[in-house]
C-alpha cells in the first residue's frame, strides 16, 4: 500500500474512532444507562454529569497506564524472575537483586551516579546562573543566550562525539588533533603552568566549594532555624538532610582536591588518553552535560531575574548594597524556588545518563553508570532478571525527586 494512502487511512480512523467513541458514549450515557426521563430524570441527568468528565479522560487515562503504569510493573515483576535456558521464566524472588549488589560493577555504577548527581546540577545550574546574570547585563546578551543555549539543540550522542574529538590521543610522532591535547603539550612545568594548573583549579575548587555549601545551608536552614515558626513539612526533611549530607561531601572533597592540586606531578610533555584516567575521566565525561544543561539553566533563570520587582533591587542600591549583596542577598533569595526546580529537573536527567557514557567510554575505564549497566544486562548478558533490578534502583531514586517537585509546584499553586 502507498505510504501516503496509508497515512490518510490511519488519520481518518483515528480521527473517526475519537469522535464515535465520544459521540457514542454520551449517546449511551444520555439515552440508556441514565436516560432523562420519567421520575427520576432530575437524578439521571446530575449522574450522567458527574460520570461524563471520567468518561471523557478514560482514553487518556489508559493509554497512559498502558504507557507508564504497565512498564512499571512488569519491569518488577521480571526483576523477580529469571529467564530459563530452553524459554520461559521462573520465579526467583530477590535473588536478581542479591546477585546485583554482589557486583562490583554496580556499586560503581552507583558510586560514579551519585557523583555525577553531585557535580552536574550544581555545575550546570550555577553556570546557568552565572551566565543569565551576566547575559542580561550586556547590548549583546540576546546573542550570547543563543550560543549558550544552541547545545540543546544537539542530542547526548551527537555531543558526545564531539567532545570524543575534543579528547582524541594520538601518537606522539603525529599531529594531536584533540584540542585538549594540543593545549596540554604547551605546558612545560613554567610560571605559566603553575598558575594555570595549579592556581586556577584551585581558586574553581574553593569557590564551587563555597558555592555548595550555602545551597547546602539553604536547604538545612529552614530545620535548623525555622522562620516565623513554621515548621518543615516531614516530606521534604528526608531530600533536606541528603542534600546537607551531600554538600558536607562535596565541600570535603573539594577541600582535599585543593591540597591534591599543589603536591600532584603533571606528566608534562606527553599526550593523555584523558577518557582512560581513572576518576578524573567521570569528570571529563560530566563535562558533556554541563555543557548542554547550562543552556536549560540560563533561559529558566534568565525569566526569574526578569521577574524579581525593580523596587527591591532600586531600595537596596539606595541602602548602599554592592553589586554582590544585591544579587547574593536581594536576587537570589527570590528566585530559590526556580533554582530548586531546575536543579531537580537537571538531576532527573543526571540519573538516566546513558547516551554521553555509552558513546564515549561504553562504561570502561571506572566509567560505568547505572543506565549503562542496565543496558549491558538486558541487551549484552540478556539478564533481563538483574537488568529489571537496576531498572528499579533508578525508578527508585527518581522518585524522590518526582516527589519534591510535585510538591514544590503545588505549593508554589497555593
Amino acid at each position: 500500500m502507498n505510504p501516503a494512502l496509508q497515512g490518510l487511512i490511519t488519520i481518518i480512523i483515528g480521527v473517526g474512532g475519537c469522535v464515535g467513541y465520544f459521540y457514542f458514549s454520551n449517546v449511551f450515557l444520555d439515552k440508556v444507562l441514565f436516560p432523562a426521563r420519567g421520575p427520576q430524570a432530575g437524578r439521571n441527568i446530575n449522574r450522567a454529569n458527574m460520570i461524563r468528565p471520567w468518561l471523557f479522560l478514560f482514553p487518556a487515562l489508559a493509554a497512559l497506564g498502558l504507557y507508564l503504569a504497565y512498564p512499571v510493573v512488569e519491569t518488577l515483576r521480571l526483576s523477580l524472575t529469571k529467564r530459563l535456558p530452553g524459554g520461559g521464566s521462573e520465579w526467583v524472588g530477590l535473588a536478581n537483586y542479591n546477585q546485583m549488589f554482589a557486583e562490583p560493577k554496580f556499586w560503581e555504577a552507583l558510586s560514579n551516579n551519585m557523583m555525577w548527581l553531585i557535580v552536574v546540577p550544581a555545575a550546570a545550574t550555577a553556570f546557568g546562573l552565572l551566565a543569565a546574570q551576566l547575559t542580561d547585563r550586556i547590548k549583546w546578551g540576546a546573542v550570547a543566550k543563543s550560543l549558550i543555549f544552541m547545545p540543546m539543540a544537539i542530542s547526548f550522542v551527537g555531543a558526545a562525539v564531539i567532545f570524543k574529538l575534543i579528547y582524541d590521543t594520538r601518537p606522539l610522532d603525529q599531529a594531536q588533533i584533540g584540542v585538549l591535547n594540543a593545549v596540554w603539550l604547551q605546558f612545560n612545568g613554567g610560571p605559566m603552568s603553575f598558575f594555570v594548573l595549579r592556581i586556577v583549579p584551585a581558586v574553581l575548587l574553593a569557590a564551587f566549594a563555597g558555592i555548595v555549601a550555602y545551597v547546602g545551608w539553604l536547604f538545612v536552614k529552614p530545620m535548623i532555624q525555622p522562620e516565623g515558626g513554621r515548621k518543615v513539612p516531614a516530606a521534604t526533611m528526608p531530600l533536606r538532610v541528603l542534600v546537607g549530607l551531600a554538600a558536607i561531601w562535596l565541600v570535603f572533597l573539594s577541600l582535599r582536591s585543593v591540597i591534591g592540586v599543589f603536591g600532584y606531578q603533571f606528566p608534562y610533555g606527553v599526550a593523555q588518553n584523558w577518557l582512560t584516567i581513572p576518576f578524573w575521566n567521570n569528570f571529563f565525561l560530566m563535562v558533556v552535560l554541563i555543557w548542554i544543561q547550562t543552556g536549560f539553566a540560563m533561559v529558566i533563570l534568565s525569566a526569574a531575574l526578569r521577574g524579581i520587582p525593580e523596587e527591591t533591587i532600586e531600595a537596596a542600591i539606595v541602602d548602599g548594597a554592592n553589586p554582590f549583596q544585591i544579587f547574593f542577598k536581594i536576587k537570589m533569595p527570590q528566585i530559590i524556588g526556580t533554582i530548586v526546580v531546575v536543579w531537580t529537573t537537571i538531576t532527573i536527567t543526571v540519573l538516566k545518563v546513558f547516551d554521553i557514557v555509552f558513546a564515549m567510554s561504553n562504561g570502561q575505564w571506572q566509567t560505568q553508570v547505572l543506565a549503562n549497566y542496565m543496558y549491558d544486562k538486558l541487551f549484552r548478558a540478556l539478564d533481563w532478571g538483574v537488568g529489571s533490578a537496576s531498572a528499579m534502583i533508578i525508578m527508585l531514586l527518581v522518585s524522590p525527586i518526582l516527589v519534591w517537585n510535585v510538591y514544590t509546584a503545588r505549593k508554589e499553586m497555593r
